[in-house]
């Protein structure tokens, strides 16, 4: 069951109404972030109630030691977790000597309360009104923002205007680095504090992590206005083991309003020398007092115009699906910006610290088709550079197993390329992530058309991969086939099961793409080819011994259900549709025991038919509709990454009623809180998939023959819709309606498409249905 409490809006997220127990909800639904930072929406003013704390920093994370039951061999010594860093958003708010704190308020008190993420202009605004006493009113607004263009800036805009009577309002801007993280193993002490300093209206607080030695300068300076005009900055105070804070206050009257400008934000070691990062704290800040708050404001209206010139997608008569996609694109362009090789996605972005803040397979198999098209291609190249990057570690993963030969086993989590995810079912055994990390890069290769990568880079991935899929694979002398044992799939409601499909035939697939692109690249990169024999010591012999793998692998098949089997032993199961299941027993992950999951027949996520989504091509439509009818009605998509997959089948299939639903699921996810979790925050590498729905989905998106092709489907709840793709640096508008499609082409030259079967060449400029 959902649970709808923000109002429906084409560009804004909304909540109307003070509601105590929507706050930690709030905080990740109105979370907002830059690329570089992000933060939770948490109250810049006091509060004592229940909250979630979290301001993030990209990059910056602490190797917080793994904490198992029972230690075994191959373990990692520890799960990285992004960090809590230190808060920058704190303003103490006094009223005639009283603190303004929300939760010591009648819920009567409070009126017109009121939160806005406005995301066509990159801006999260808070008003509510008080009655303080029966002669005091006051009304508040608080707008903040992170800049896109200066990376290292928040902005905050917080205003107090006497609505009856007169009061002296007091300011206390501060800077806290006695922060935790909610989610430590050990209660370890994350951050050391170096200095704090307080002087000519700044302050600063220098900081380093523990173990990974960070260096973080958090910085602030305020500024007050009275009914507009210029008042004064805000000066020292107080300082004390870990805050920096400082004051200012006036008198206002009724009709009055004072305003506190607050610049604030962070520097830090990722890009500066560690003794370099005060003084850039210093000239971030003299860059944001000469600019200006109302010029900031405007250059940050500007930078998200930009953004969604391109990446937006225009739905017509269904309100609900409109802010849905938007929030989903909203959020994905404030989580990863693509201008820094060195970072990457985390599942929970800026908005909570679940799964670490790492990165997963989600950013391969989901969200660099979301970035290849709605940004250019060297953004997907960074992606893809990041893990190229990480092949040495990606080789100690698996040396760590018992791995040799230079296989490469990249890991389920990582921040540096080690592998830190501490349980045994996902660590050892998950690791049809492998593939993921192929599959990107053939995606992009038949996306892009930019074969560079290959030799460049991609190629030793390749060959490590294959050297890893070449040793894990077991010949069975009884079925003469090569197996492998041992695997958890996409779904993780099985674990340590054998020859799960997805998993075999993805590692067939990653040795017959090693072996075509070095023979690509012998015959067209000879210096390239020459470099990485030498550097891999590849030879023919074990390119065979790769092959002979490839064209032995078992594939679990039943003949009678004409299906291929998720593993071995699939049908030994008791198949009963979730259909049947008893709505008292939803969610399975949390009403049942781990055994009684591990022996159902339920499927957490798409796993055989994630191999049917990746491998289209390869199967008939007739292939799909059949293990779509068998696999789907087994499926109970208690994971984020479910929905979007079979919302791109279901419409490939024209079940549109299926499709829609599916659709509206994943976009809504964390929105309607689908499954009452959002609190922990919010799911953005699954927006990706979102964006997919859509645009591979309903707007069927393929690339044949180098050619993109459309086959289009509007679902009956919408009018129109439209979306742009970049197309190796050629824009393509597609609107859809019930009654066209239509084609627009800007660019240099001209583009060949195909419209629903049809092949038309584009000249720029034109249109064509």
């Amino acid at each position: 069951m959902s649970r709808e409490y923000i109002k429906p809006n084409a560009w804004s997220i909304i909540e109307e109404g003070w509601n105590p127990d929507l706050v930690k909800s709030s905080e990740s639904l109105f979370s907002i972030g830059n690329g570089a930072m992000g933060q939770r929406a948490n109250f810049e003013e006091s509060y004592s109630g229940e909250t979630f704390q979290g301001s993030y920093l990209a990059g910056v994370y602490y190797p917080d030691k793994t904490r198992v039951g029972w230690w075994k061999n191959g373990y990692p010594e520890y799960f990285a977790k992004v960090l809590n860093a230190p808060n920058y958003i704190g303003i103490d708010i006094f009223i005639d000597g009283e603190t303004l704190d929300l939760a010591a308020f009648d819920r009567k008190d409070i009126r017109n309360y009121r939160r806005e993420l406005n995301m066509k202009e990159g801006w999260y605004e808070r008003t509510f009104e008080i009655d303080l006493s029966e002669e005091k009113t006051i009304k508040v607004i608080a707008r903040r923002f992170l800049c896109m263009n200066l990376d290292e800036l928040a902005t905050i805009n917080y205003s107090v205007k006497a609505i009856k009577g007169q009061m002296r309002i007091s300011f206390q801007p501060y800077i806290d680095a006695g922060i935790t993280n909610e989610d430590s193993n050990w209660d370890d002490k994350f951050w050391d504090i170096e200095e704090l300093q307080s002087t000519d209206h700044q302050g600063f607080i220098r900081s380093r992590t523990n173990k990974t030695n960070f260096y973080v300068c958090t910085f602030m300076q305020s500024e007050l206005y009275k009914n507009g005009e210029h008042v004064q900055y805000a000066d020292h105070f107080d300082k004390n083991d870990t805050v920096v804070r400082h004051k200012v206050a006036t008198q206002i009257s009724e009709g009055e309003t004072a305003t506190l400008i607050k610049y604030a934000g962070y520097t830090s070691s990722l890009n500066y020398e560690h003794f370099e990062i005060l003084d850039a704290a210093k000239r971030v800040l003299h860059t944001a007092v000469e600019k200006g708050y109302p010029q900031l404001l405007q250059d940050q209206k500007e930078a998200w115009a930009q953004i969604w010139s391109m990446a937006d997608i225009a739905i017509k008569g269904d309100l609900k699906a409109q802010q849905g996609i938007r929030f989903n694109i909203f959020q994905l362009n404030q989580t990863y910006s693509g201008k820094d090789a060195r970072l990457n996605i985390g599942p929970k972005g800026f908005t909570g610290e679940k799964y670490g803040g790492s990165t997963y397979w989600d950013t391969e198999a989901y969200c660099i088709p979301f970035y290849m098209a709605t940004k250019d291609q060297k953004v997907a190249r960074n992606l893809l550079k990041y893990r190229y990057e990480q092949l040495d570690k990606a080789i100690e993963n698996a040396e760590k197993l018992g791995f040799s030969n230079g296989a490469a086993l990249y890991p389920m989590v990582t921040m540096n390329g080690e592998e830190c995810h501490n349980e045994w079912e996902i660590t050892f055994e998950e690791i049809h992530r492998n593939g993921a990390m192929i599959f990107a890069i053939h995606n992009y290769l038949k996306y892009t058309g930019d074969y560079s990568y290959v030799p460049e880079m991609g190629l030793e991935v390749m060959i490590g991969v294959a050297r890893f899929w070449h040793q894990r694979a077991t010949f069975s002398q009884r079925a003469k086939k090569y197996m492998i044992l041992g695997v958890t799939g996409p779904n993780e409601y099985e674990n340590n099961v054998n020859n799960n499909w997805y998993t075999n035939y993805l590692a067939k697939w990653c040795i017959e793409q090693a072996v075509n692109h070095l023979d690509k690249v012998k015959s067209g990169h000879k210096k390239d080819y020459e470099r990485i024999v030498g550097l891999t010591k590849i030879s023919n012999g074990e390119v065979a011994s790769w092959l002979e793998v490839a064209q032995n692998m078992y594939e679990p098949y039943d003949e009678e259900l004409g299906v291929y089997l998720q593993q071995d032993g699939f049908l030994d199961k008791e198949i009963i549709p979730v259909s049947d299941l008893k709505p008292s027993q939803r969610p399975i992950n949390q009403k049942w025991s781990w055994d009684r999951i591990l022996r159902s027949c339920y499927i957490k996520q798409a796993d055989v038919l994630q191999g049917f989504y990746f491998f289209e091509d390869h199967f008939s439509r007739e292939q799909l509709e059949k293990h779509f009818d068998f696999y789907e009605p087994l499926t109970v998509h208690e994971s984020s990454l479910s929905p979007c997959v079979h919302s791109i089948q279901a419409a490939h299939l024209g079940r549109m009623d299926q499709a829609y639903q599916f659709y509206l699921r994943t976009s809504r996810l964390d929105l309607d809180d689908y499954n009452h979790e959002v609190e922990e925050g919010c799911h953005i590498t699954s927006m990706a998939g979102t964006w997919m729905s859509i645009v591979e989905g309903f707007g069927g998106l393929k690339i044949i023959n180098d050619i993109p092709s459309f086959t289009t489907r509007l679902p009956e709840q919408w009018d129109s819709f439209s979306f742009k793709i970049n197309f190796r640096d050629q824009i393509l508008k597609v609107h859809v309606t019930a009654d066209k499609t239509t084609v627009t082409l800007e660019g240099e030259s001209t583009q060949d498409v195909i419209i629903n079967g049809k092949q038309i060449h584009l000249e720029p400029e034109t249109v064509k249905i």
